[in-house]
């Protein structure tokens, strides 16, 4: 590849999150119609990516409306979209989530990834260094 391309290449490249097969994302696309534009959310579970982290990098998001299965593919880098947000990461041990097509029940679940304890400190145990006096108050006597 020339260098010139590769310097456009790189110029077009955005900047966005690290996005995984799992991960329930929310795509904000511009929609142009007529002389107006607007946004549309598509949000979904990434089932797969495709041709790496480059420029013609790709992603397929599959939501359920309905009980009717809708997939998108996006190309990641595309001036159409205005940003990815990355609502929830799961674990999962494929790098293609294609059975989520078919998977009915318990199956089609995903295991939420726990990343507030993983990115969380540890807490810092402090010693008390006075004593503190617990107010008490009385019930009032008699039946109510």
């Amino acid at each position: 590849m020339s260098i010139k391309l590769q310097a456009f290449n790189k110029a077009q490249e955005k900047k966005m999150p690290d996005i995984r097969p799992g991960d329930i994302i929310k795509v904000h696309q511009k929609i142009k119609e007529g002389d107006k534009e607007r946004i549309q959310v598509f949000e979904g579970v990434v089932i797969a990516r495709k041709h790496g982290k480059g420029i013609s990098s790709m992603i397929t998001v599959r939501k359920v409306v309905d009980q009717v299965g809708v997939e998108r593919i996006f190309p990641v880098h595309s001036p159409s979209i205005e940003k990815i947000e990355v609502v929830k990461s799961s674990k999962v041990r494929r790098s293609k989530l294609y059975y989520l097509r078919t998977a009915k029940g318990a199956k089609g679940k995903l295991k939420n990834k726990d990343l507030a304890v993983a990115i969380a400190p540890e807490p810092v145990m402090e010693t008390p260094t006075e004593t503190t006096s617990e107010t008490v108050t009385e019930k009032p006597e008699g039946n109510i």
